[in-house]
């Protein structure tokens, strides 16, 4: 049976493949692809779990109080037998051999196959069931986490059909592993269009929707799928006609990418010879080649975050991550790097096991809580090391440092102490290094709100629209039920963004946007009426604003500026301002 599942769009294009379901766990299932000589390691690994199990069930029963209710020991019965069952074992098998899936996600791949069966049996007694087998898949996935797992590595292989992810919601750390897999698409029930999650997925340049709220539950492992990112729709078993059209559409937007790919050396300059820089924002050192393939100019935002996320243990050393950076620098062959100090907290927690088991992760409020700037403050001897390992980068390219949710001159003193530590801890330790130069990013509306004082203490800013949008509005990016009343064209929201390129450019500072806006085409006349000359983005949409660029008159856009930034409907009133021509064809209509 065909039928649409609505969401947000996050990414644009079309992706058509075979469902696969990434089932809700409460163990952590690693989810990637194996060799094929690791298949029957893999089959091994499940056998041993199914053994070890049994063995604990056993026990459980043998060992039973004479008191205990006849029920727990008839209730361990179905256990054992679910977790001898054909369809959970053999199918489970079926996921390896066929698919590749590593033991962990094969299992919970049937899991998910059996659960909807249950839900549909009229019988109530046996619907109830759903929750023991659940419990029998647990105790399965707990034995091979005991047991121990193979290194995950994603791997190209799933057999012939294209292949679309679909789950409740995806860590971004987890799409960074899924970076060169075989995956055309996503789905997730949950997470804004600015989530991190889904900023990640636009790096991938690959179609998705998130915020789907039911998709996990009313798609099957292995329907076939057709994910419109423009439209954001996820059509679920299209018929022939409608996948034709779908297929025609994808052949069209290749096309297009292809025409825009021949302006990628083209220089970014405006009709009355403005030149623009157009930079790119990375999540890891991979992403440099990207960058230069797309034709950036440098890179204007390295989280670095994302090497600190999704590990156990221990976080990344000084000399890790100073590998890390110099590899970033030395890809991009003198071209600027600007690099952001971690920004953990919100919709990026660290693992559980990492400083101090992240207290913060349980605030009540954790976008507003102890994240960014305030995080690295409250672990100096993290921060230093940070720093260090910029500054020891700094000897091989030009390099410049960004620290995040600034909102105190309480926390530029402290930022700014760490900093001369930092250095002095090098001079004694005669590690070479080069003075850079130091920006803030404007993602608080305090900051904003006294920027003057604030370029007192930088060289640069880059405004972080995605968060200063959230904490204008007083809106959760990562909340699904409040993502419609994300408006990145509130005029609040337009005037705080203006003031702070104006007054930047009044006190002779640097300012870009690195945030989503500088990235949407949508925004791109807007942004240069206002002033801004250097955009950072994902390298996927630099070819696309780049265009919009080569055709813009900044002169002419700067006279229309006025009348947006004052009208109720900005969105509306930039179409006028900004492309006189499509009002008169909508005129001529």
């Amino acid at each position: 049976m065909s039928f649409q599942v609505f969401g947000l769009r996050v990414s644009r294009g079309v992706a058509i493949g075979r469902a696969v379901l990434v089932a809700s766990s409460r163990v952590d299932v690693a989810h990637y692809f194996v060799e094929e000589s690791q298949v029957e390691t893999e089959i091994d690994r499940l056998r041993a779990a199914r053994d070890a199990v049994a063995t604990e069930l056993g026990t459980l029963q043998r060992d039973m109080p004479a008191e205990a209710p006849p029920e727990l020991s008839a209730l361990l019965d179905v256990h054992l037998m679910l977790l001898h069952d054909e369809t959970l074992s053999g199918a489970t098998k079926h996921w390896i051999r066929e698919r590749r899936y590593n033991a962990e996600w094969a299992l919970s791949a049937q899991l998910e196959v059996l659960a909807r069966q249950f839900d549909e049996m009229e019988d109530e007694y046996l619907r109830e069931r759903k929750a023991d087998l659940e419990q029998v898949v647990e105790r399965l996935l707990r034995a091979m986490a005991r047991g121990g797992s193979l290194v995950p590595a994603v791997r190209d292989f799933a057999g012939e059909d294209p292949l679309v992810l679909v789950a409740n919601d995806i860590a971004p750390a987890d799409m960074l592993q899924f970076k060169r897999s075989v995956f055309t698409g996503f789905i997730t029930d949950v997470g804004g269009t600015t989530s991190h999650t889904a900023i990640v997925a636009r790096s991938l340049d690959i179609p998705a929707v998130v915020g789907a709220r039911e998709a996990s539950r009313l798609i099957r492992q292995d329907d076939w799928l057709v994910i419109d990112g423009d439209a954001g729709i996820v059509v679920v078993n299209p018929s022939a006609i409608v996948l034709e059209e779908y297929r025609f559409r994808q052949r069209q937007n290749e096309l297009e990418r292809e025409r825009l790919s021949r302006l990628r050396h083209t220089p970014a300059v405006t009709l009355d010879g403005e030149r623009v820089e157009l930079l790119v924002n990375i999540e890891q050192p991979a992403d440099a080649a990207a960058a230069l393939e797309a034709g950036a100019v440098g890179v204007g935002l390295f989280r670095t975050e994302f090497m600190f996320m999704n590990r156990v243990g221990e976080l990344p050393g000084e000399d890790e991550q100073f590998e890390a950076y110099r590899a970033v620098i030395e890809a991009m062959k003198g071209l600027p790097v600007t690099i952001r100090t971690v920004d953990v907290g919100a919709d990026k927690p660290l693992d559980r096991m990492s400083v101090n088991e992240l207290r913060h992760e349980h605030a009540l409020n954790p976008a507003m809580g102890l994240r960014a700037i305030r995080w690295s403050l409250s672990e100096p001897a993290m921060f230093r090391q940070q720093l260090r390992a910029i500054l020891r980068a700094s000897a091989f390219g030009k390099v410049r440092l960004l620290v995040p949710m600034l909102a105190h001159l309480s926390e530029i003193r402290l930022m700014r102490e760490a900093l001369a530590r930092a250095k002095q801890q090098l001079v004694e330790a005669h590690r070479p290094f080069t003075e850079i130069e130091i920006g803030a990013m404007i993602e608080v509306p305090a900051a904003a709100l006294i920027l003057p004082t604030f370029l007192r203490h930088f060289d640069f800013i880059s405004i972080g629209t995605n968060d200063l949008i959230q904490y204008t509005l007083a809106i959760d990016r990562a909340d699904e039920s409040v993502a419609h009343l994300y408006d990145p064209w509130h005029p609040a929201v337009l005037q705080l963004i203006a003031r702070t390129i104006g007054q930047a450019r009044a006190m002779g500072k640097d300012v870009s946007v690195c945030g989503e806006m500088a990235g949407d085409i949508e925004f791109t006349e807007l942004l240069l009426a206002m002033g801004l000359r250097c955009f950072s983005m994902h390298p996927s949409q630099i070819a696309s604003v780049k265009q919009r660029v080569l055709r813009a008159d900044t002169r002419r856009l700067a006279q229309g500026l006025p009348g947006v930034l004052s009208s109720e409907e900005p969105a509306a009133a930039s179409v006028i301002a900004f492309c006189p021509s499509l009002e008169g064809n909508a005129v001529a209509r």
